[in-house]
């Protein structure tokens, strides 16, 4: 186990692109970390930087207390499981788990015995003799992660390991990992797109946006706290409203009507122009008006199983809130929705978020 450094570390590729902007990042001993963006953030690129499939143009790594940006990957102690697990299909269970020890010139009996011992641990035990094609996706999978386990490195890197399954082994798969991690107590960076992975399964997560990190955090300050808006607009199972207001007399005008000030004291100016941002999940209702809530009329209701998103759109601007199954409107509906002044956030014309004092 080992704390994971990332110093100035820039990846500028040929043609001018550059996939890393010094960027620095501290991962802690024995954490569970996450990457989060979207396609061509950088995430992978800082994966195999960490893992040395890919040489910085500046900067560094260190793990533990070795700089390793220069060492070829063999030298590094670390494990990466991919997206496609890259099992070899020639070769059984057993074989393939035991296939780095075999690189490292592991004494073969040992290789073995350490091969099924591993994957008797993660259910493989009467796998040993398979080969990949006769395997499901989720068997792959552990075959995968047996195989790094194997090593025992300082190090797990996952890049988006999930991805290949289907939506019930996917949270299957994400409640294993997550105890797997825990037990074995080995530093992790996972890297996703899916920002419910990254909320269900990490200590703490890194935001990322073309080469740079928006937020750092655990998942539920970056949930409840979005540092900008690109990460207010990227986390959440719901998009987060986020409605253009201005500050008048005291209160904010949104939509054509004046609504209080969430909780807490701003130093805000009359005129200021600034963006509220409440998620779905945290407003309310109303079929009654209400003077402290957004008016809009139904347009879309969408079952989420024990609740339903419902899409108001009213003077110009569209919002959503979350409510219980048995409380769904019907399209056309009028309603009035009011936000919890103390999960209400502002940010300001940069898109930075404004902490109240």
């Amino acid at each position: 186990m080992a704390q994971v450094r990332i110093e100035d570390l820039t990846v500028q590729f040929s043609g001018g692109t550059r996939a890393l902007d010094r960027l620095d990042l501290a991962i802690e001993d024995g954490e569970f970390f996450a990457l989060l963006g979207p396609s061509g953030c950088g995430k992978t690129t800082l994966l195999r930087t960490i893992a040395g499939l890919v040489l910085p143009s500046a900067g560094r790594v260190v793990i533990g207390d070795r700089d390793v940006t220069r060492l070829p990957p063999g030298d590094r102690n670390v494990a990466m499981v991919f997206q496609d697990y890259a099992l070899y299909p020639h070769m059984t269970v057993a074989e393939n788990i035991a296939y780095p020890l075999k690189v490292r010139r592991v004494e073969r009996s040992r290789r073995q015995e350490m091969a099924l011992s591993v994957g008797a641990s993660l259910g493989l035990g009467e796998l040993m003799e398979r080969r990949p094609a006769q395997l499901s996706g989720g068997q792959q999978q552990r075959v995968a992660l047996a195989r790094a386990i194997a090593t025992r490195p300082d190090v797990f890197l996952l890049d988006e390991p999930l991805s290949n399954l289907d939506a019930r082994l996917r949270l299957e798969a994400r409640t294993f990992l997550k105890r797997l991690q825990g037990e074995l107590g080995i530093t992790t960076v996972y890297v996703t797109h899916d920002q419910a992975e990254a909320l269900a399964m990490a200590h703490r997560m890194a935001v990322m946006d073309r080469g740079v990190v928006r937020q750092v955090g655990t998942p539920v300050e970056v949930f409840q706290y979005p540092a900008n808006l690109f990460v207010a607009q990227f986390t959440g199972s719901t998009p987060m409203n986020l409605l253009p207001a201005r500050v008048d007399k005291g209160a904010l005008t949104v939509g054509g009507r004046r609504l209080p000030f969430p909780s807490g004291s701003y130093r805000l100016r009359e005129g200021d122009r600034v963006t509220v941002g409440v998620r779905p999940e945290y407003m309310d209702l109303s079929t009654v008006e209400r003077h402290d809530g957004l008016p809009g009329r139904v347009a879309v209701v969408e079952s989420l199983g024990v609740t339903s998103l419902v899409t108001l759109e009213g003077e110009g601007i569209s919002f959503q809130v979350v409510v219980p199954e048995n409380r769904a409107p019907r399209a056309g509906e009028r309603g009035w929705a009011v936000a919890d002044p103390a999960r209400t956030l502002l940010y300001d014309d940069r898109g930075e978020l404004i902490r109240a004092f």
